[in-house]
């Protein structure tokens, strides 16, 4: 096992009816604004669920984050927090309403240009604090410190990381997902699938620990997801998948052990220049690149195929061949297409996907950096 540190400070508040303590979380003197998206919030009912629980506090509100949050926008909320002189950021929504807040969080207190965070790593010295009232169980930024935004007039779609923008606290109450559209729920079972993958799926490194908990959390995405669509008023299913989906990006299973990511990084470039969901672009990636990566991840690819979904098979190759299937046959189960073809895309994209990678330096991905650009080739013409 790798040396690590792990500290988790956000404040998990699970349960029904949790979203009233908000008002306990948030300083009675701070000026709140409360981030969210396209208004969906408003029809059902957590709008109201959360300016009641603020009714003593003052709060302004910014509207219209992205499903791929920008650079843009973002910004247009720098301004509006200046100019309110807001101290307190609430961000109501999925991930990217999170993942958007917490740039507008170090935007609003950055020396200098704040695109320079995402585009040349500048260190982050400075945020306001956050909270967040979790919608739509996916990508797990409720309780860790990175963020994903876009760059709407130059196709950029990039990361940054930092401590300043971990949320102080996270309300999860599942029954919020029972007004999400069934392509969100699928979204967000796929995206916690695929963190646990990128962060399991590496090479042997004598972590049990850490392996055990992911593939309990990759039984309970398999177990659960389907059942969300079979069961819809099943409160049990939701709130595993919810928990799950946090547990996935926590730092937890990832602390002491190598990490690949690079399923991520061409599914980024993906979204960038095509405008797919996050999730869709991992869906069609993740399998495609199992088996370009399947010699240097043999060892794990066996381990998957035995712990995760019982394949004893003698044959290495038939057994990674049959994980690799039965990984298709889980996300079909949750209504996600798995190939560039179902959104009726075809061969010219690879050569696009290419450049962007080149451009911004994604030429040696994964846990030992052997995905090249011939690899990131292979795997998009074996997607198609």
């Amino acid at each position: 096992m790798m040396e690590f540190s792990f500290v988790n400070p956000t404040k998990i508040i699970f349960g029904q009816g949790q979203i009233a303590t908000i008002q306990q979380e948030i300083p009675s003197s701070a000026k709140v604004m409360i981030i969210y998206g396209g208004g969906s919030i408003k029809q059902n009912g957590i709008y109201q669920q959360v300016v009641d629980a603020l009714s003593e506090h003052q709060v302004v509100e910014f509207s219209g984050i992205e499903p791929n949050p920008s650079y843009e926008t973002a910004m247009r909320a720098v301004a509006q927090i200046k100019e309110h002189n807001i101290d307190y950021l609430l961000a109501v929504g999925g991930g990217s309403v999170i993942d958007g807040t917490k740039f507008i969080a170090a935007a609003a207190k950055f020396d200098g240009k704040p695109w320079d965070i995402l585009a040349k790593a500048a260190e982050v010295t400075d945020a306001l604090p956050i909270g967040v009232v979790l919608t739509l169980p996916a990508t797990g930024s409720e309780s860790n410190s990175y963020s994903v935004v876009s760059k709407l007039d130059s196709n950029d779609k990039l990361p940054f990381f930092s401590e300043k923008v971990q949320p102080k606290f996270a309300v999860l109450d599942a029954q919020v997902t029972k007004t999400l559209p069934e392509r969100q729920l699928a979204n967000g079972i796929v995206d916690a699938f695929v963190h646990v993958m990128e962060q399991y799926l590496t090479f042997d490194h004598g972590a049990k620990v850490q392996d055990r908990f992911a593939e309990g959390l990759l039984h309970t995405l398999i177990e659960e997801g389907p059942r969300v669509f079979a069961e819809p008023d099943n409160m049990e299913v939701r709130e595993n998948l919810m928990w799950s989906a946090t547990m996935a990006l926590n730092g937890l299973i990832g602390a002491g052990v190598p990490q690949d990511w690079s399923t991520h990084m061409l599914g980024h470039e993906i979204t960038a220049l095509y405008g797919l969901d996050h999730a869709q672009t991992l869906a069609i990636v993740l399998p495609r690149m199992m088996h370009a990566m399947r010699q240097q991840k043999e060892a794990k690819l066996l381990q998957y195929a035995e712990r995760i979904w019982g394949i004893s098979e003698q044959d290495n190759n038939i057994a990674i061949d049959l994980a690799i299937e039965k990984t298709v046959a889980f996300f079909h189960s949750v209504n996600m297409p798995t190939r560039f073809s179902d959104y009726q895309l075809g061969e010219e994209i690879v050569d696009a996907i290419v450049e962007q990678l080149e451009r911004h330096g994604m030429v040696a991905l994964g846990e030992n950096q052997q995905v090249t650009l011939d690899i990131s080739r292979e795997v998009l013409k074996a997607s198609l």
